[in-house]
């Protein structure tokens, strides 16, 4: 094993990446699920994962789902279109633009969102506008669409980017093939763009809907407290009712989704080299 470390480099660089995952994923996870398969007096249940049954946990998570799915839609809409027209244009404009998303995401996460909740309040950028000319003012903030907005707003770059990576990469001569044989832009978009891009898809669904699902910072700010989702709840286990085994069962259902989502990306990944093999 000393003589293999030796000949790879690789062993030792690697080294620093594996202890920081060591200590800060597998080690607060393995405390989650021990958490949340024990009781106060440390004896093994269920009871805490079956808690997601109450009815205010499967209101919350059945509301975060929604509004996830909300969310990742709203960001494909968006992102795809988007990503047709950076991938269309010159190799250093595109860079440039895909620059210009990704550089907001610099920014501190908690300074975005406090931004929105600044534009969308009672006495913020929108009412004041609507004031000015003499119009009704909104209700905004505290509402689902705040909070779906906030999600599209932060996590719009993750669809993006891994569907312009896939458009970017179609061989273009496929493009004109297809234009030699006639076919329209609606069959050209079916038959390759729509097919080839999948991956790229599938990866900007799992990419916006995992964060989304378990936020709790969009939802306390755009949400006023009074929309609680999943991650607001166990969020309020852990520091208010200060109730780690309840919170860490809820945990591991979302968890459970989680370990789902990658499943069946891992899957779609597998069936596309198989189709690319053939």
């Amino acid at each position: 094993m000393k003589n293999k470390a030796l000949k790879n480099p690789a062993v030792f660089l690697g080294l620093p990446y594996a202890v920081w995952a060591a200590v800060f994923v597998v080690v607060p996870l393995i405390m989650v699920i021990w958490y949340g398969l024990t009781d106060d007096s440390g004896a093994f249940t269920l009871a805490n994962i079956a808690a997601i049954a109450a009815p205010p946990h499967i209101k919350s998570l059945l509301l975060s789902v929604a509004i996830s799915l909300a969310a990742t839609v709203v960001c494909l809409l968006l992102a795809y279109p988007l990503c047709m027209i950076l991938a269309s244009t010159e190799k250093k404009a595109d860079s440039f633009l895909v620059m210009l998303l990704i550089v907001p995401m610099w920014m501190n996460f908690m300074l975005r969102t406090y931004a929105w909740q600044s534009i969308l309040e009672k006495t913020g950028l929108i009412n004041t506008f609507l004031g000015m000319l003499s119009l009704p003012k909104m209700r905004l903030i505290n509402t689902p669409g705040a909070i779906i907005l906030g999600m599209v707003y932060d996590f719009l770059p993750f669809m993006v980017l891994p569907i312009y990576n896939s458009l970017s990469h179609i061989d273009k001569n496929l493009y004109h093939a297809a234009a030699d044989l006639f076919a329209g832009r609606w069959k050209t978009f079916t038959k390759i763009t729509l097919p080839l891009s999948l991956p790229g898809v599938l990866s900007g669904i799992t990419m916006v809907f995992v964060p989304a699902l378990t936020t709790f910072v969009i939802s306390s700010l755009l949400g006023g407290g009074k929309i609680l989702l999943i991650g607001n709840v166990i969020e309020q286990e852990f520091t208010q009712a200060y109730d780690w085994h309840l919170g860490s069962g809820l945990s591991i259902v979302l968890l459970i989704f989680i370990i789902i989502n990658a499943a069946l990306q891992i899957a779609s990944d597998r069936s596309q080299g198989k189709e690319d093999k053939a």
